[in-house]
């Protein structure tokens, strides 16, 4: 049996770049793991009912967001890792969210984007040994969108596959890239989108949301000249992709287990906490790289094991 290892910064992170393609491969009967390499400790909560997660010196968030993630697995039928952990020990992460560059969260000894690059790469080359994944998978250079916890499961994975034997490479290796055209086309897609299919109200009904809750939030929809993050590329630098409209229920599902930080509007339209739309599509692209250099193998193919 195929067997597909996602390494990943946060929870959530995993199901908002990667849901598709987990959910095909799952459905091919592929087994599918996922790596996270913090619980999310700095991420911003949307329910009002769950606001005092937010910013607690105890991290309680930590915890729930790993909840979250095992759901959201369990929807996905994928199973799950996080980087150090220890149940002996009662220890789920042994990295913390690392905030974005220059916040007090970045300065913390534990933080993810500060920790050894060799040590890092020692672990997560201890769990390539463990599990034997035909495919790696994870960010490109740039973290998809700069966060430092992105960009630094980057390093580390790259670290660990320099670190492994010839024999214990994965057969396939892969950065999660976004064409430019459908980029454009999702934007100008929302542009166009009824009204409805932007509402959260019902969304916001099933969250727990205490006394004297706000009104629903209202999504903003990106104007045609807002910025692609760097991991949008041109058509041609993207060698594979995935497009499989069965396994778009099954990343919903995945999405709304993540509800301190995900907003599921419609099937077809979700949020984070900046509430800005983005379309929820039945496809996801990425790059072969060689596994030791990481420059592009100039394969081609119409999933990760094709």
């Amino acid at each position: 049996m195929p067997r597909l290892l996602f390494v990943h910064a946060h929870p959530d992170d995993e199901t908002l770049t990667c849901g598709i393609t987990m959910a095909h491969h799952v459905a091919r009967g592929d087994e599918v793991h996922v790596l996270t390499c913090t619980l999310g400790e700095e991420g911003e909560v949307i329910p009002p009912g769950l606001a005092h997660l937010e910013g607690d010196p105890d991290d309680p968030l930590g915890p729930y967001r790993h909840g979250e993630l095992g759901r959201a697995l369990s929807r996905l039928g994928v199973t799950g890792h996080v980087l150090g952990a220890d149940p002996g020990e009662g220890r789920l992460s042994r990295f913390r969210d690392s905030g974005m560059a220059g916040s007090a969260a970045a300065a913390r000894p534990e933080a993810f984007a500060a920790a050894d690059l060799d040590l890092l790469g020692t672990l997560v080359a201890d769990v390539v040994r463990e599990l034997q994944p035909d495919v790696v998978v994870t960010y490109d250079e740039h973290g998809g969108y700069r966060h430092p916890d992105h960009v630094q499961a980057h390093r580390a994975t790259r670290r660990a596959l320099q670190l492994l034997a010839d024999p214990e490479l994965p057969r396939r290796t892969y950065e999660i890239l976004t064409p430019l055209g459908w980029a454009r086309e999702d934007r100008a897609w929302l542009q166009a989108a009824e009204t409805a299919l932007l509402d959260t109200t019902s969304w916001w009904g099933e969250q727990e949301l205490g006394t004297d809750s706000p009104a629903a939030p209202s999504l903003r929809v990106p104007a045609t000249d807002d910025a692609f993050p760097p991991s949008v590329v041109d058509d041609d630098l993207v060698s594979h992709v995935v497009i499989d409209d069965a396994a778009r229920a099954a990343k919903n599902d995945a999405l709304r287990a993540h509800a301190t930080q995900v907003i599921v509007a419609s099937e077809d339209v979700h949020a984070l906490s900046n509430l800005v739309a983005a379309r929820t599509t039945a496809r996801e692209g990425f790059r072969q790289v060689e596994p030791r250099t990481w420059q592009p193998t100039g394969r081609r193919g119409a999933d990760l094991l094709d």
